[in-house]
């Protein structure tokens, strides 16, 4: 039992012993890649310094100067807002102000290339409050400030104009609703146009045929009236009936009188 005891120590103090080894090769390995990369960097080659940075981080995560040439290695093929992260893992895992400051630094940069220049000049702040006598860190501040100030007076005109077009856009579709409204409007004013001289036309025939009226009834006796040729034959038929009487009149005066005979010479 004691024997196995024994075994059993050695091999754990060999595991162990074996694990730092592992670590320390690991982190020796790491510092290998990231020289590697640091001389494929400086001959230009930015995508295989890449893939050497990586490997380092694979095998150290917590490796600063890994992340920070990595991040300089993607932020020279333009892949700006990857270069910000590692930058930014950088400044987190470092120790040192004056790292920190050129981890800041390259972070305004990258905003810089994406015009984000507010992020940019918070970065310039950062990169300044750990390294105060950065003169190139305090000009890009400024430019960084300055583009921002364009920007914002760039926007609020775009906003402008943008207020400007759509109160336009909805000037002209008002403008053109009352157009059709008026249209409208004209359309049915000829429809009821249309509808009133068919009306007064209606009228016009109505009156007329109604004036027809009256001049025929005007035209034909009235019940117990004579015409003009009924009353002639009437005023003929009384002046014979008197004419018949006068003589019966003057006959009957005759028979009461002498009839003194007249001479014939």
């Amino acid at each position: 039992m004691k024997n196995s005891l024994i075994i059993l120590f050695l091999c754990l103090t060999t595991v162990i012993f074996s694990q730092e080894k592992t670590s320390k090769d690991l982190e020796r390995e790491a510092r290998e890649d990231v020289r590697e990369g640091n001389k494929l960097y400086n001959q230009l080659k930015f995508k295989e310094a890449e893939i050497a940075y990586k490997k380092g981080l694979s095998k150290n995560p917590n490796y600063p100067k890994a992340a920070y040439n990595l991040g300089n290695s993607i932020y020279q093929q333009d892949r700006f807002k990857e270069a910000v992260s590692q930058f930014e893992l950088a400044e987190k895992t470092v120790k040192n102000k004056m790292s920190k400051a050129e981890a800041f630094h390259n972070m305004g940069n990258s905003f810089m290339k994406e015009k984000k220049y507010g992020k940019a000049v918070e970065a310039f702040k950062n990169a300044l409050r750990n390294n105060s006598k950065d003169d190139e860190t305090r000009y890009n501040l400024a430019l960084a400030q300055e583009l921002l100030k364009q920007q914002q007076q760039n926007k609020n005109n775009k906003d402008k104009n943008k207020d400007k077009n759509n109160k336009d856009k909805n000037k002209d579709k008002k403008d053109k609703k009352e157009g059709d409204k008026n249209k409208k409007d004209d359309k049915n004013k000829d429809k009821d146009k249309g509808k009133d001289k068919k009306d007064n036309k209606g009228d016009e025939k109505k009156n007329k045929d109604k004036k027809q009226n009256k001049d025929k009834q005007q035209q034909k006796p009235r019940p117990n009236q004579l015409s003009p040729e009924q009353m002639k034959q009437l005023l003929e038929a009384m002046n014979n009936e008197e004419n018949k009487t006068q003589k019966k009149l003057n006959v009957k005066k005759a028979k009461g009188r002498k009839i003194k005979q007249e001479k014939d010479w």
